[in-house]
């Protein structure tokens, strides 16, 4: 039996943490910004046992709640990291470490005041952009159409990404909010890009 995940405790929070050290295989890492209930990591870990998936929240509770899920399923191509997504991103992703970024749903701080809250600025994205290989993909999803605007002008302004078909997740790997906003009947923006190879 495989080992199950594990909640990453990294000894050092300000050096990157060593990805391949963290995984029984190597393999390409693929990571789940803001993963929630883990509907979708563990989905898409199961019907891709050839990545690696590292998924990202900053609730315990919900860490430990998918960690059990992950032990149950046998799954050993998954971790878990507590931490805020834009620190994770920007300071303890090595460069050039991650094939594909999954933001699903991420807080839409819908209030004008708070917009300097949202996740997707050029900070973030200049983090993005740094720790994804050349070729690497992210795919991004939200019911709050303000904000998927101002994402895809973000995206399609940086120089370093080209546009690409947008990922739909299969009915198994919809996420929690999804499935809620899809029975609301609400429009779900969906975007995604592509690095520029060297």
């Amino acid at each position: 039996m495989s080992a199950p995940a594990t909640i990453i405790n990294p000894k050092n929070w300000l050096d990157p943490l060593p990805v391949g050290e963290l995984f029984p295989n190597p393999a390409p890492l693929e990571v789940d910004v803001g993963c929630g209930k883990g509907r979708f990591l563990i989905a898409r870990a199961k019907s891709h046992p050839k990545s690696n998936f590292l998924g990202i929240d900053r609730l315990l509770t919900r860490l430990r709640k998918i960690d059990k899920k992950i032990a149950r399923a046998d799954l050993s191509n998954v971790r878990l990291l507590r931490l805020e997504a834009d620190y994770s991103v920007h300071f303890l992703l090595p460069p050039e470490s991650v094939s594909v970024f999954y933001v699903f749903f991420p807080d839409p701080w819908p209030k004008r005041r708070h917009h300097r809250r949202r996740l997707f600025q050029d900070s973030f994205l200049e983090a993005i952009e740094e720790t994804l290989v050349p070729e690497g993909r992210i795919h991004i999803a939200t019911d709050h159409l303000n904000y998927y605007e101002q994402v895809h002008e973000l995206m399609t302004r940086a120089s370093a990404f080209n546009e690409i078909p947008p990922f739909v997740p299969t009915e198994e790997e919809q996420t929690d909010f999804e499935l809620i906003f899809l029975g609301q009947g609400s429009e779900i923006g969906r975007c995604s890009f592509q690095k520029h190879s060297r």
